[in-house]
């Protein structure tokens, strides 16, 4: 039989999936960020190269 009453962790659970996700976020936006910064110097360098 079921338990009768309040469920059991689902706050917890809340918190706990919201802050995995807000890393997930962190990560993909720093990752994104890099991948930018190194562009714009690939893109210096082959400005320079040419001039």
């Amino acid at each position: 039989m079921g338990k009768k009453g309040k469920e059991k962790n689902t706050k917890n659970k809340a918190k706990h999936s919201r802050l995995m996700a807000q890393k997930k976020n962190k990560v993909k936006s720093e990752k994104e960020l890099r991948r930018d910064r190194l562009k714009e110097v690939l893109k210096k360098k082959s400005n320079q190269e040419e001039s």
